[in-house]
């Protein structure tokens, strides 16, 4: 990692050395700014995910998509941190592990918010496992949208494919696609974000 960094600062100085210095300066100093922003709960992420048996590069591609990493995030109906936790998910996880109820504060520590939000995750994945060929695109969308419109969705939908094309929501569909894309590399419903409804 050290040698990383004094190569990086070598560049930098033999950069602000050339007239177009100070933009490869810029462009540099943005690059390790942004790494350092997605890489900085990376342990926390590690242990988490082994904690509740969930894969720590699903972990991060939700956090991108719910915050882009910005612990102090919150979402336009009072979701919280990292994860974009609910009170209620945040309720629902205290009680599940024998936890008080975290606070409001408590929420934007990214230890909590991420525990908070990989147990509701791990919940979601668990309930839709034996239910369908590929639960994950139903747990994004009950992580997303509530396990009442899912539920509906699902109905007679055993595959990924028809839960696909009955989900009423374009912005779950976008954020199922956005993720899975992130995540798997997964173009079965990337088609959602140009509002394709009937991936191919």
């Amino acid at each position: 990692m050290l040698v990383g960094v004094s190569s990086a600062v070598r560049t930098l100085l033999r950069a602000m050395r050339w007239p177009l210095g100070v933009g490869a300066v810029v462009v540099l100093a943005a690059a390790l700014y942004w790494h350092w922003r997605i890489h900085r709960f990376d342990n926390i992420l590690r242990h988490v995910a082994e904690e509740y048996g969930v894969d720590a590069d699903l972990l991060h591609a939700v956090i991108w998509r719910e915050s882009r990493f910005n612990p102090m995030a919150i979402g336009r109906r009072g979701e919280i941190g990292l994860m974009q936790v609910t009170r209620a998910a945040a309720a629902d996880w205290a009680a599940a592990e024998g936890r008080p109820v975290p606070t409001i504060p408590d929420l934007f520590l990214p230890s909590v918010n991420i525990r908070a939000g990989t147990w509701y995750l791990r919940r979601a994945v668990d309930r839709w496992t034996p239910r369908t060929d590929d639960p994950l695109p139903y747990a994004l969308a009950e992580y997303n949208a509530g396990r009442i419109p899912v539920e509906r969705w699902a109905s007679n939908a055993p595959t990924a494919r028809q839960f696909w094309q009955r989900i009423e929501f374009s912005t779950t569909r976008r954020y199922i696609a956005t993720i899975l894309e992130r995540y798997r590399g997964d173009v079965l419903l990337s088609s959602a974000e140009h509002g394709d409804a009937n991936p191919p």
